[in-house]
């Protein structure tokens, strides 16, 4: 079975957006657990643009299905994921320009950084995963560093149409097969949906889907547990 991770992160923004109390990510948390979640993701950014440390802390202590905390390769946010012990470290590329996370790591040309977080969750007995593009050479990489998974980026598939989608699923499966042959685990997010996630789930030896704004997006006219259920039954269908 295709394990589904719930990403809370835009729930957060909502909240951010008024400088607010709500709505709470981790309500929203207890709720995708409620509709099937196999994990929680979230993403504590430096610029604490939606999730803030107190998430963290609440969401450490009330979470009953796996963590999974996406993060940069910064010393400040480390330390307070190494402090919180979360199942999964995430390892991201981050910009305070973008919107979202934009593109993978570029961990062929890791300076040390990469290298460095990696060593201290191992050392913490934290799982390491790498978001990057899916291209051989990242992919080797990352298994070069003794993760333990990678995170393919999805977010070019999820844009292109015609025969350019079937390139970038054509990526993804051969980026796949790389991971599976290096021995570590296969998950993938960014962009995913209710109509597109489908064919990236059905990828030989998919574990795992981290999925983020689309079902908080049917949340809003659903509810979060109905949400999650619906992308629950979707990837049911497609697992062996």
């Amino acid at each position: 079975m295709i394990e589904l991770g719930i990403n809370i992160d835009h729930v957060a923004t909502v909240r951010q957006a008024r400088r607010t109390f709500e709505p709470d990510p981790v309500v929203a948390a207890a709720l995708a657990e409620q509709g099937g979640a196999d994990g929680i993701t979230f993403h504590l950014r430096e610029d604490r643009r939606h999730i803030q440390d107190r998430d963290v802390e609440v969401l450490m202590k009330t979470v009953t299905v796996k963590t999974n905390m996406e993060l940069a390769c910064a010393d400040e946010v480390v330390a307070i994921a190494l402090a919180a012990r979360p199942d999964w470290a995430l390892l991201v590329p981050e910009s305070r320009e973008e919107v979202t996370t934009e593109g993978g790591l570029n961990v062929t040309g890791d300076t040390g950084r990469i290298k460095k977080a990696i060593e201290q969750f191992k050392q913490a007995g934290i799982l390491v995963s790498l978001f990057i593009d899916p291209e051989p050479d990242q992919v080797k990489a990352s298994a070069d560093l003794g993760v333990d998974a990678v995170e393919l980026h999805t977010g070019p598939y999820a844009l292109a149409k015609g025969e350019a989608h079937q390139h970038e699923l054509g990526r993804l499966i051969d980026a796949g097969k790389i991971a599976c042959d290096a021995g570590i685990r296969l998950h993938a997010g960014h962009g995913l949906n209710y109509v597109n996630v489908r064919p990236v789930a059905a990828i030989d030896n998919m574990i795992e889907l981290n999925i983020g704004h689309s079902i908080v997006s049917r949340a809003v006219m659903v509810g979060m547990k109905e949400a999650v259920a619906e992308m629950r039954r979707i990837l049911d269908l497609v697992s062996p």
